[in-house]
């Protein structure tokens, strides 16, 4: 790629936008949201269904555009639970129910279901009792809708659950209830990407339209105006969510520039839609789906341009390689993203996906091709062929997910380690442009080494984080050594194990009783390298552990009344009355943590734990 292409003034303008949103801006609910309708006990809004149903075990649900709440004007988007009714896409509904806020508990490292709906733009939740369409959708929107349902009901009629919901995720992104052993195996093989209708899909039906349209003799334009007309109508069917439509909006840049005479149509295309999506939906720039796909595109952009495959190796050869770039930049590209989101990285993705992401098209192409011989009572003539492909996919995707080392877990990065890496990549996917490598290479190597130290340098000493979930308590304690420590047993151990990757570490170096209780053996398992101290009975009050430059000294329990009155609980009644506090000591500095982990504080600085909250002490 030519470096004239990172002058552009729309590529700094898109980075100024992302660094300003991602600093200066937090999703919120307008004047005129539904959000501020929660008062009222009962309501009745009509809204626009605006995504298709996902059925649950007791209701179908869907995102609702919201036009107005009990008689007056609304806006937002509202999250509803429809029982016992099938909610079509674009029709207008009358919903009858309570409001409610999305359930949240924001647990370190753990999945909150608020503030994942809340960077979609969406503060509330309906539960509907009762529900009637108002209005039915315009009949092009119906046809797309039928089309769609009627391919995802073909397919599991057609097909075992397991190689339907595969058909169906590859073809248009719905993979339904999908076996939870299977959808692990996804994970862990690098291959759960592939379930999502996303930008290599719009891609793959624009090109394919092409080859036809090129076969059949139109000319270049009408190729063109049919690719973009079949690509677009693809989309709609697929759900037309983000990464959908970023893609189609580059396929008509890239058209638009093959037609102008111009190569940089998937570069603009890339750069106009994401700025356009953030223009309007700024809170995408924290969907982590968003930033995936954005990444992805990005990275196979540059290393597809800027790495050529020789063009005297064989085709074969060089397709095989192409998708080795292309995959190879976007496991790279994508590796703290899938690091401080899932802590897990699959290993083997990248040997799985020059197998399966090819095998992934063919499946695209041969599921709808059933589905057309299907309509046409001759689908016995691609079920054999469909039915094994769609076996030989499976039993990769396990297969590759059955090594030891399929998928690795992994700390979160820092964001001084994000910075410094992506520096080194950047450096790394330009170095075939010689003279432009050697312009960037002493900034991004003073970014590489320096943003790691910066870090270091201003990071505090000892951090304490507060964990409540419905009021039991817990605690993760870092230091800047590197020192981690759990307290508290209530907590579940995997949650509190993803609060602690959270921090960078993945095994704590003590695990921090309050009482005298035994450790659950869930815990010993997932911490079997961990020292536990465990008061009153192997340990007691005054005792001091010394580890590396960390000391932990156990106390007697040190309470607080909700005046802020601090007092301690001293002295030993054998009672499950007895329990205990810590201090943690580093270069000097003392951070104390009270009984149960219900506050921390040291010196003037004072924290206290607050129900399904995560509250940070920092020193």
């Amino acid at each position: 790629m030519h470096p004239d292409m990172y002058k552009r003034p729309l590529l700094w303008c898109l980075a100024a936008l992302i660094v300003g949103l991602a600093f200066f801006y937090r999703p919120a609910p307008s004047g005129q949201d539904v959000f501020h309708f929660l008062p009222q006990k009962e309501v009745t809004l009509t809204g626009r269904v605006e995504s298709f149903a996902v059925r649950k075990k007791k209701s179908q649900n869907v995102i609702i555009k919201v036009f107005s709440v009990n008689g007056q004007k609304a806006t937002g988007q509202i999250y509803a639970r429809l029982p016992d009714f099938t909610p079509q896409w674009k029709d207008i509904l009358e919903i009858s129910g309570r409001l409610q806020q999305p359930y949240g508990v924001d647990l370190l490292g753990n999945f909150d279901w608020r503030n994942y709906l809340a960077d979609k733009g969406i503060f509330t939740e309906i539960k509907g009792s009762s529900v009637s369409v108002a209005r039915p959708a315009a009949w092009p929107w119906r046809v797309i809708r039928a089309l769609r349902a009627d391919i995802l009901r073909v397919l599991n009629e057609a097909f075992p659950p397991d190689l339907a919901s595969i058909a169906g995720g590859v073809l248009l992104g719905e993979r339904g209830e999908q076996d939870p052993a299977l959808y692990s195996a996804f994970q862990d093989s690098g291959a759960i990407h592939l379930l999502v209708a996303s930008g290599g899909n719009v891609g793959f039906v624009t090109l394919l339209t092409l080859a036809v349209c090129s076969w059949i003799g139109l000319s270049r334009k009408k190729m063109l105006l049919l690719a973009l007309g079949v690509a677009g109508a693809y989309t709609l069917i697929a759900g037309a969510d983000a990464p959908l439509v970023r893609a189609y909006f580059m396929a008509v840049c890239a058209c638009t520039g093959y037609l102008l005479g111009r190569n940089s149509g998937v570069f603009q295309g890339l750069l106009v839609s994401c700025f356009l999506i953030l223009l309007f939906q700024p809170a995408s720039v924290f969907e982590t789906g968003f930033q995936m796909s954005f990444l992805a595109t990005l990275a196979i952009i540059i290393c597809l341009n800027n790495y050529k495959v020789p063009g005297k190796w064989p085709k074969t050869l060089r397709f095989f390689a192409q998708i080795f770039l292309a995959t190879l930049s976007t496991q790279l590209v994508l590796l703290p993203e899938f690091t401080n989101v899932f802590y897990k990285v699959s290993v083997t993705g990248l040997i799985s996906n020059m197998l399966l992401v090819p095998l992934a098209s063919v499946l695209m192409g041969l599921s709808f091709a059933y589905y057309v011989c299907n309509s046409l009572h001759l689908g016995w003539i691609l079920h054999t062929v469909t039915y094994g492909a769609l076996w030989l996919f499976k039993t990769l995707v396990v297969y590759f997910a059955s090594f030891k080392m399929s998928a690795l877990q992994m700390a979160a990065w820092s964001a001084g380690t994000i910075t410094a890496y992506y520096a080194g990549l950047f450096l790394m996917f330009n170095l075939p442009l010689k003279n432009f490598a050697r312009k960037i290479a002493l900034p991004c190597l003073v970014v590489l080494f320096g943003a790691p130290l910066a870090e270091y340098f201003f990071a505090p000493d000892i951090q304490i984080y507060l964990l409540n979930e419905w009021n039991k308590s817990g605690a993760v304690i870092r230091t800047k050594n590197g020192g981690a420590f759990l307290a508290g047993s209530e907590l579940d151990p995997e949650k509190l194990q993803a609060a602690l990757l959270k921090t960078g570490v993945k095994q704590p170096n003590a695990i921090l009783l309050f009482t005298d209780e035994s450790v659950p053996p869930e815990f010993s398992a997932r911490f079997s390298n961990a020292r536990v101290i465990r008061p009153f009975a192997d340990n007691w009050p005054g005792d001091n552990f010394a580890f590396g430059p960390v000391t932990v000294q156990l106390n007697w329990g040190e309470h607080e009344t909700r005046e802020g009155r601090r007092w301690i609980s001293e002295g030993y009644s054998g009672t499950d009355k007895d329990d205990a506090s810590y201090c943690f000591i580093y270069k000097g500095k003392k951070a104390c943590l009270g009984a149960f982990s219900h506050f921390a504080y040291s010196g003037e600085k004072h924290a206290t734990a607050q129900r399904n909250k995560t509250i940070a002490l920092k020193i």
